[in-house]
């Protein structure tokens, strides 16, 4: 019930339909199938269907089925609340003509393993980040190393092929985390569950996260597919519909004029922001370094995050003397990032590194300047300015102090060394761009096929496979 697991998702069923030719039913909530139901194309065979629920039941906001709604100590309110949808969910399966061919839920949904067992259904779950950010996202929840020692740093006691972990690569969560707290005792419970699926699906690239798909291999002893990426944006090239601070040809037509390889693009994904103080200091940080820059703004922690800017947040008369310059670009609410990223001007992206901004990115070229927010974010820097070498990695998280010295460090480093570090990661980034390209390659005049496509074909004959064996019609 988040925006960042829904789009992949939606995604994967278009996959699904426009390849493989099944009939895909996608199952959630009532606000969010009706936020889904305009990102369907024409003429496609996906059922929505609606789960009822209601946020007012459950302690929380009337309306309140999405967390990019919520502040975030109810989030964990609005996933403990995701239980309630198992009778209903039974329903469902149970009214089909005929039971579906597999079950493919989110790793939040772990009480939907035991269903499809006692109904003798294929279940798979589909992780919609990287195998490394989340194999690192399990061990920490389900062994809690941080609980057991009094040191910055420790390792994790089943993912011994990845260096330590230091605190401050935790999520907010995480650190505060007691072992019997919310989000630890929902954890425990539904990310076991989900280990003891048919199968993972996985939205990555195998030659590029195969540390973070061996652990789940390991760790289930199931098959593990990785048949990513699986985006939305970089499939159907479809625009946002969300109300864009900026319009698209206008974002394009400033990138126009500027030269190749020149621009930084900033920005926090659409559900993180940074605290004030951080907001100033990456202001003075980007006037300073004397770059191009177009910058996805957003108000500071504490405050509505779709909200206005307001002037104290900024160095005075900065937006001014950046738009009479021609040299940084501050865009509100939302900007058309794939066209950004394709665009030739633009060199770098300094983002949060949530897993679908890292695949657009790096399936164009772009090399990264990491600065992690939440969740997972911070183990996919982890990634990679380690494994895959495409980041530097600037802050973490929206709470520590950055001083802008720092931003003009890392922008240097990385836009400015062109036979060092940032000709490295340039370099880097365009390797990882044609494997992507070869990960998803169909049938060509060699008959080469690839990795991904395959893994997908593979999941699906292994569940035909265990229908056959169950003797059950299928849809």
């Amino acid at each position: 019930m988040a925006q960042g697991h829904l789009i992949p998702y939606l995604a994967l069923a278009l996959e699904i339909e426009k390849k493989l030719g099944y009939t895909v039913t996608f199952v959630n909530t009532p606000l969010n199938i009706q936020k889904l139901r305009p990102s369907l194309p024409p003429n496609t065979s996906i059922r929505l269907i609606e789960l009822p629920y209601s946020s007012s039941d459950h302690n929380l906001p009337p309306n309140s089925e999405n967390t990019d709604v919520l502040p975030y100590p109810l989030i964990i309110r609005l996933i403990e609340s995701s239980l309630s949808l198992k009778p209903s969910f039974i329903s469902l399966i149970q009214s089909l003509t005929h039971p579906p061919l597999c079950i493919i839920a989110d790793m939040f949904f772990g009480w939907t393993v035991d269903i499809a067992r006692d109904l003798g259904i294929f279940h798979s779950i589909f992780l919609s980040g990287g195998a490394y950010g989340f194999a690192i996202y399990y061990s920490i929840w389900l062994n809690q190393p941080q609980l057991k020692t009094d040191s910055d740093e420790f390792s994790l006691p089943d993912f011994s092929q990845i260096s330590r972990i230091h605190r401050s690569q935790l999520a907010n969560n995480a650190v505060q985390a007691t072992g019997t707290d919310s989000w630890s005792v929902f954890f425990k419970t539904e990310l076991a569950l989900t280990l003891k699926s048919d199968g993972f699906l996985i939205n990555t690239v195998e030659d590029l996260d195969f540390i973070g798909l061996n652990y789940f291999r390991r760790k289930t002893g199931k098959p593990v597919w990785a048949i990513g990426p699986v985006n939305y944006s970089l499939t159907y090239k479809a625009r946002s519909n969300k109300e864009a601070g900026l319009s698209p040809d206008l974002c394009i037509e400033w990138l126009d004029n500027h030269q190749e390889d020149s621009v930084l693009y900033i920005s926090f994904g659409s559900q993180n922001t940074i605290s004030s103080s951080q907001l100033m200091e990456l202001a003075i940080g980007l006037e300073k370094s004397g770059k191009n820059f177009i910058w996805v703004i957003r108000p500071p922690i504490g405050f509505d995050i779709n909200g206005e800017i307001r002037s104290e947040w900024l160095p005075e008369g900065f937006e001014e003397r950046m738009r009479e310059k021609n040299r940084g670009l501050l865009v509100r609410k939302w900007a058309p990032q794939l066209e950004i990223l394709s665009h030739k001007s633009t060199s770098v992206f300094l983002s949060h590194c949530g897993w679908n901004s890292i695949l657009e990115s790096l399936s164009l070229g772009v090399p990264i300047i990491g600065w992690p927010i939440a969740a997972d974010q911070f183990n996919n820097v982890k990634l990679l300015e380690e494994e895959i070498r495409v980041c530097v990695e600037v802050a973490r998280g929206n709470r520590s102090e950055i001083k802008h010295e720092d931003v003009v460090r890392v922008i240097d480093l990385v836009m400015n060394n062109k036979k060092g570090k940032g000709e490295e990661m340039k370099k880097k980034a365009c390797e990882v761009r044609e494997m992507i390209k070869d990960a998803i390659k169909e049938d060509d005049e060699a008959g080469f096929k690839g990795s991904s496509v395959k893994a997908m074909e593979e999941f699906f004959n292994m569940a035909l496979l265990m229908r056959k064996k169950t003797k059950l019609d299928y849809q």
